[in-house]
């Protein structure tokens, strides 16, 4: 569910950008144009949003990725960890095989927050 809403807002996101610069009635910025010359792809507009503070202002969308770099912040993910904890002499290996993720995703965009996990 997450996952539909997360993709559902970088959709939003992103056809707000091209509604806004049609490459044949206005010329958009230089940095919103790729090396080829054409408005930013999709994935490109959310790389930068990731990487440049002053572009995800400006287009409302706030896109922040934390590892998860303890077990305790992965164990919350698997409710039936404790009973393999020590299973393996690396716990991250025990998360990593049950599938539980390594990253947390937090977007943001018109007063909407959407937290996902890889």
């Amino acid at each position: 569910m997450n996952n539909e809403r997360y993709n559902r807002i970088i959709d939003d996101a992103y056809k707000n950008f091209k509604n806004n610069f049609p490459m044949k009635k206005s010329n958009p910025p230089k940095d919103y144009i790729n090396s080829k010359g054409q408005l930013l792809t999709k994935e490109e507009f959310i790389n930068k949003c990731k990487t440049d503070t002053e572009f995800s202002e400006r287009w409302g969308l706030k896109i922040e990725e934390r590892d998860l770099t303890t077990v305790r912040e992965r164990k919350k993910y698997d409710i039936h960890f404790d009973d393999l904890f020590g299973e393996y002499p690396d716990h991250h290996e025990t998360l990593d095989k049950r599938g539980v993720p390594r990253k947390l995703i937090t977007i943001t965009y018109n007063d909407k927050i959407v937290e996902s996990y890889e």
